[in-house]
């Protein structure tokens, strides 16, 4: 162990020496490079902080944006629903419209066949009294050209409804 510790020794001088070098590289870094690193470091932290504004920022107007988008999007919607309640609300009063033009195109059909019926009626009316008119005379000629008997009379009621149901036809 003797041998060992022959090997190994504590010098004061290089203690020392290396004190004094470690001092003075102390001394170097604060007079040169200390103002440098901290000015350094002093930026970093100011282009970080900025960073992290801008980035703060942008979610800002990222979250503006968005509330405003959603608000379009909500007035879209209405707008589209007023569009959509508006051509509902036109196309029933054109339905309306088409229903009641119909109802009086049929008023009038049903008008103008009723004027027909009526007319048609009037015509088979006169009709009807000209051939009673026309029997009628047909009835008194032969009346008036013999005494009539009661089998003349017969025969000539025979004779006149056979001529009127002919006349019919």
């Amino acid at each position: 162990m003797g041998a060992v510790l022959s090997l190994v020794s504590i010098d004061v001088g290089t203690i020392i020496f290396s004190l004094i070098n470690t001092l003075l590289i102390f001394l170097m870094y604060k007079h040169f490079l200390h103002g440098s690193v901290v000015k350094m470091l002093e930026k970093r932290a100011q282009t970080v902080s900025a960073e992290i504004k801008a980035a703060e920022e942008a979610k800002e107007s990222a979250l503006q944006k968005e509330t405003e988008y959603k608000a379009l999007l909500a007035d879209s919607r209405a707008e589209a629903d007023k569009i959509v309640s508006a051509a509902t609300e036109r196309a029933g009063a054109r339905e309306s419209e088409i229903i009641s033009e119909a109802e009086r195109s049929a008023e009038l059909i049903r008008k103008k066949a009723e004027e027909e019926v009526e007319r048609e009626r009037k015509r088979t009316i006169n009709e009807i009294k000209n051939q009673i008119a026309e029997l009628v005379i047909m009835t008194a000629e032969a009346v008036a050209e013999k005494e009539i008997s009661e089998s003349d009379n017969a025969a000539l009621i025979e004779s006149f409804l056979v001529k009127a149901s002919s006349a019919e036809s």
